[in-house]
């Protein structure tokens, strides 16, 4: 009986080794040659194993190449099962069986119901599929031994094989054809997860887009309400119409940024004064600040040498906008935004600071990863995308922040040399 259980258990192992490929398998599952081709290739392989190693009991030697036929008959159809049939038939002859021209004859029968069960197969349901895999399974050994037996006058031998035999087949077979289904369930479900994950990819970048573009719409708007008015001096009707069109054309430019990041283009790198950028901002923050109650304070660095910094001058803007727009957002009732610039240890420092509700550490961790934001309806992507600006132009971010008293972000730069 030991010897048994082994040779039971070898089989079963040599059986269901196929299912250790069928990741594979199914990523070919869409090329119907291909996948076809490879569960061929496993389920030969497995199907000569078995021959090779059969079961003893004792005197009696039975293998189970019928649950590989059977497998292969259900998800392959016919162009699997005949090469399967004909990997039996050459197998047996280099074995070294008797009648093998018997057993040919008595093989070809089970082939037709291999055909039918796999027509019924396809439009079957998971219990159906396994029912019908533990009879194709049984029909296979019964059909081929019965007529096998009698085309050589000996069908009393096949009451030798014992009920236990076919009844561990067939529930083998179920259990192969049960864990295939779960696997194929388990990949459409991850398909599925992949599906949604990239449509709510594209969702947030979609409100990313929206949420950067409003940004120079707002200040066009505000500084338009501006130019309606009558006691505006000349010079500064023609200041406000530069900030508009410069503004126009950030919004553009976000556009492009955001359509090429397919195929991503080298950015521009140039010298930025953080002073002349600091009165940009400041003013492109203005009538958004004042909507919001909110006073903006600027004090510029004052020395004689001039704080710059290398990147990409929109983009730069880019962020200190969002930055400083988040900040006025912060400030529910009003309150103050500072903007500062300052040198310290040879680095150019600008510094962003508001009044508002402030962060605790955990928020502070984890702003500016993807989809974390402060705001109900916010996406967290800004924030993202104007941190990796900073990055890029080798800028330090560091963020104070006390719950209830305010938030300051100092974003410093190395020296540029002459």
């Amino acid at each position: 009986m030991s010897t048994y259980a082994k040779d039971f258990v070898l089989n079963l192992l040599i059986v269901f080794s196929p299912l250790v490929f069928y990741p594979y398998l199914h990523k070919a599952h869409s090329k119907k040659a291909l996948f076809n081709a490879f569960l061929f290739g496993t389920l030969a392989l497995s199907l000569a194993a078995t021959m090779c190693f059969p079961i003893q009991v004792d005197f009696l030697h039975f293998d189970m190449r019928s649950i590989p036929l059977a497998i292969g008959a259900l998800y392959g159809g016919w162009t699997v099962t005949l090469p399967l049939y004909a990997t039996v038939l050459l197998v047996r002859h280099f074995l070294g069986s008797p009648n093998e021209w018997l057993y040919a004859f008595s093989f070809l029968p089970s082939f037709v119901v291999c055909l039918l069960a796999h027509l019924r197969f396809q439009s079957s349901n998971l219990w159906g599929r396994i029912g019908l895999a533990m009879v194709l399974c049984t029909l296979i050994k019964l059909l081929t031994m019965s007529l096998y037996l009698i085309s050589i006058g000996q069908f009393e031998r096949i009451f030798n094989d014992s009920l236990l035999v076919y009844l561990q087949q067939m529930v083998s077979a179920g259990i192969y054809v049960y864990m295939i289904e779960t696997f194929i369930k388990y990949n459409r479900i991850q398909e599925e997860i992949v599906r949604s994950e990239k449509l709510k990819i594209v969702g947030d970048m979609a409100a990313s887009v929206a949420h950067e573009i409003r940004n120079p719409l707002t200040s066009v708007r505000g500084f338009l309400q501006l130019l309606n008015s009558v006691e505006l001096e000349p010079a500064k009707r023609a200041y406000y119409t530069g900030i508009c069109v410069e503004e126009l054309n950030r919004a553009e430019r976000i556009i492009a940024d955001y359509l090429s990041l397919a195929k991503p283009e080298p950015d521009c790198s140039e010298r930025i004064n953080l002073n002349e950028e600091l009165v940009y901002v400041a003013n492109v923050l203005q009538t958004y600040a004042t909507y919001n109650n909110v006073d903006i304070q600027l004090t510029l660095w004052k020395e004689q040498e001039e704080l710059l910094a290398i990147g990409d001058r929109h983009k730069f803007r880019q962020a200190l906008i969002n930055i400083g727009k988040n900040a006025i957002e912060a400030m529910e009732g009003g309150g103050t935004l500072a903007l500062r610039s300052d040198r310290r240890a040879g680095r150019g420092v600008v510094l962003v600071a508001d009044s508002g509700k402030g962060m605790g550490s955990e928020q502070i961790k984890r702003l500016g990863t993807p989809y974390y934001s402060m705001k109900d309806k916010g996406t967290g992507l800004g924030t993202m995308v104007s941190f990796n600006i900073i990055k890029k132009m080798n800028g330090k971010i560091e963020i104070d922040s006390v719950e209830g008293q305010g938030t300051e972000f100092r974003l410093s730069f190395p020296p540029v040399g002459n």
